[in-house]
């Protein structure tokens, strides 16, 4: 299945500090989630060094030690020519990993693809599962990760420090600030400390910010709290996300022994087995329609992680993860009863991680996996014999994976808050997208808000609130409040209860974790604190800058991919509102179409304005600059200093135009050449107009 490795990185790879050893680095990075890997490997792409400190062995979090390499895209990014001609929305690419994921993720999935070929072919969704458009398994995951880190290890870049745990955060007081954290190795019992300029919360529950009593909500807040209107008035903390350890199991030729059924089986509310099925039900719009375990839309499939042959069919051989929650439950092959009990899978909501204490977590957490035992149990004995446990794909000996599937943590309070209101398709109606946050350092995509409740009271219904549209990624989420040194990733960022239901999903917790890598690298490299890059416009632009060098997309833009020439251009002066979009009712930003006088106005004057409130003023020509805004000034308050262009604001500017109009408004600061190709007396299309409000603002302003 996969052509080398078993997912872990040689020994001499890994540092195992001794008792009470102090180690010092520019960036630490706590946790073993997805984020905590795209955040290591965003900031060493920038040319930082960093200490990771994490649980296992394994990198990559829902990808490998979670056991859920069936990643949860958005139905942007489902493969063009999978969809129905009469289902494709206008807004689908052929190639939508260019626009809607960062150059870095996007060569993870097609190395997962050339990794795990199906009969000698290299395919758009190797294990062929339904619900995801790219599912491997978690060792063809894991060497794939592996791959892209292990220069920066043989350089001398990377410390990698596996088994261990923070146990407490180190703080300094006015200002608050963190200084490092004090682990504990599961296995030598060792403890250690990490001390660093920058540390990133990336752990899966947010334990930095229990340890280091940084100010946090868990569960459903209340209205109050986050001003999302579908709230109650009360905060409910123990309505939080069921977890679920999930397992890799192949449909064998034999019938193996059984995994043994746990302590309780048939006693305990959460090992019951008549509360499980192998079957679900879905309502079309005029019949129920009943799935078998291992029909082509049944539970196996649903999944599956690897295929021997190219074919909606299942096959003996073929792997799955199970990681299913519930479904209604039809009775002797009648359709379901509206109030008969759901049937079940392995998801385990009967309890919560969050705001209690360790002991009862760990309870908790050993609950969950006897119950995944138990559904394994129940298949093989009930109606799966042949159904084989893949611990060789989990490093585990039962195929259960290492840790639990977590879907959410403790969340800091952010300079933003991310709400209901910003994602939300009925808060944006005639729209294609959410809010564009003008600070965005990433875009995601889930279409609805899944939230899998557990049993405790007082979930919130989002009824027609629970379709989301394609959101962005504002900076100031990463951002804590009110502690320095400390840069929030993972599931622990500025979402709420409710949008954190969307922004938890894999791509999206690489998207965070790598602007959040990223953001700690720039800001030693500018010498300045993350809060600043988040407060001064300039500072923002030019990390933002920096990201799109990188190939991170910060705006939705579905013509202009992280491969064009002007994709740094446009996205940043889109999402900053210099260029603002035209139609929200498309994705695109049209970049051939001639740009109106008007439209090409109001860019120029915030780019001046943008260029003149920069303090202090980073011209090359101060004289020059002050007087340009002066008159940017006068014009934008309509006074008539411009009386040689006078125009009508629907039609096109020719670049003849343009030219003159910046002689009159910039002088010296008009860049000599603006890459054109257009003959002058043509209409000026967005992209040159892109570039040459790009040059102005880079030759310009240097921060």
């Amino acid at each position: 299945m996969s052509k080398t490795g078993n997912g872990i990185l040689e020994a001499h790879f890994f540092l195992r500090p001794a008792a009470d050893q102090e180690l010092t680095t520019p960036i630490l990075i706590v946790g073993g989630s997805t984020a905590a890997y795209a955040a290591t490997l965003g900031a060493l792409q920038a040319g930082a060094k960093v200490c990771l400190v994490q649980p296992q062995l394994v990198l990559g979090g829902q990808f490998t030690s979670q056991g859920l390499p069936a990643s949860d895209d958005g139905k942007l990014l489902t493969p063009y020519e999978l969809i129905p001609p009469d289902r494709r929305d206008p807004n689908q690419l052929r190639d939508s990993e260019y626009f809607a994921l960062s150059r870095s993720q996007r060569q993870f999935r097609q190395c997962q693809r050339q990794n795990q070929p199906v009969a000698h072919q290299i395919l758009q969704n190797p294990g062929g599962s339904w619900v995801s458009h790219l599912s491997v398994t978690p060792t063809v995951a894991a060497n794939c990760l592996n791959a892209a880190i292990r220069p920066f290890l043989e350089q001398g870049l990377l410390t990698l420090i596996p088994w261990s745990i923070p146990i407490r955060v180190l703080m300094e007081e006015s200002p608050r600030r963190i200084l490092g954290v004090q682990f504990k190795d599961k296995q030598t019992h060792h403890q250690f400390t990490v001390r660093a300029q920058i540390t990133i919360e990336a752990t899966d529950l947010g334990e930095l910010l229990e340890l280091g009593k940084i100010p946090s909500r868990v569960g459903q807040e209340s209205r109050s709290q986050t001003q999302e209107a579908v709230l109650p008035e009360d905060p409910r903390p123990e309505c939080q996300q069921a977890i679920t350890f999930c397992a890799v199991v192949e449909r064998s030729s034999q019938s193996p022994p059984p995994l043994p059924a746990p302590s309780g089986y048939d006693h305990q509310p959460w090992l019951q087995s008549c509360d499980f099925t192998d079957e679900f039900w879905i309502h079309q719009p005029d019949r129920w329609q009943k799935h078998d375990f291992y029909d082509p839309d049944g539970m196996f499939r649903y999944r599956r992680l690897y295929r021997s042959q190219k074919s909606d069919t299942v096959h003996p051989g073929d792997i799955t993860v199970l990681n299913w929650a519930t479904s209604p439950l039809g009775v002797n092959g009648r359709p379901p009863d509206p109030s008969a009990p759901l049937g079940c899978g392995n998801d385990y909501p009967f309890g919560c991680l969050l705001g209690v204490s360790p002991e009862q977590r760990q309870e908790q957490v050993i609950r969950a996996r006897d119950r995944t035992q138990a559904y394994i149990h129940y298949l093989q004995t009930q109606s799966h014999p042949e159904l084989k446990p893949r611990g060789d794909l989990t490093w585990t000996e039962d195929g259960i994976a290492l840790e639990p599937y977590i879907r959410e943590a403790r969340r800091g309070i952010a300079l933003t808050t991310i709400r209901h209101e910003d994602v939300a398709a009925k808060f944006f109606p005639n729209q294609v997208r959410a809010r564009t946050f003008t600070d965005s350092v990433g875009i995601g995509q889930y279409h609805y808000l899944d939230v899998h409740p557990n049993h405790a009271q007082g979930h919130v219904e989002l009824g027609d609130g629970h379709d989301a549209l394609p959101f962005t990624l504002p900076l100031s989420a990463l951002i804590p409040i009110d502690t320095e040194g400390l840069i929030l990733s993972a599931k622990s960022i500025g979402t709420t209860h409710i949008t954190n239901a969307a922004y938890r999903m894999h791509p999206m917790e690489w998207t965070i974790g790598e602007a959040g890598g990223h953001l700690a690298a720039f800001a030693l490299m500018e010498g300045v604190t993350a809060q600043e890059i988040t407060q001064q416009p300039t500072l923002r632009m030019a990390f933002q800058t920096h990201l799109t060098h990188q190939g991170i997309p910060i705006a939705w833009l579905n013509d202009i991919s992280h491969e064009d020439p002007d994709f740094a251009a446009i996205q940043v002066l889109t999402t900053n509102g210099i260029l603002p979009l035209q139609n929200l009712q498309t994705l695109n930003f049209m970049p051939e179409e001639a740009i109106s006088w008007g439209r090409f106005r109001h860019a120029l004057i915030q780019v001046l304005q943008r260029l003149r409130e920069a303090t202090p003023l980073p011209f090359s020509n101060v004289t020059s600059m002050k007087a340009a805004s002066s008159v940017a000034k006068a014009w934008l308050e309509g006074q008539n200093s411009l009386d040689r262009f006078q125009f009508d604001p629907e039609q096109p500017i020719t670049f003849s135009q343009s030219k003159l109009l910046l002689e009159q408004l910039a002088l010296a600061l008009v860049p000599e050449n603006f890459n054109v190709t257009l003959a002058e007396n043509k209409p000026m299309t967005n992209r040159i107009a892109a570039q040459i409000l790009w040059q102005l603002w880079t030759s310009t302003c240097h921060p």
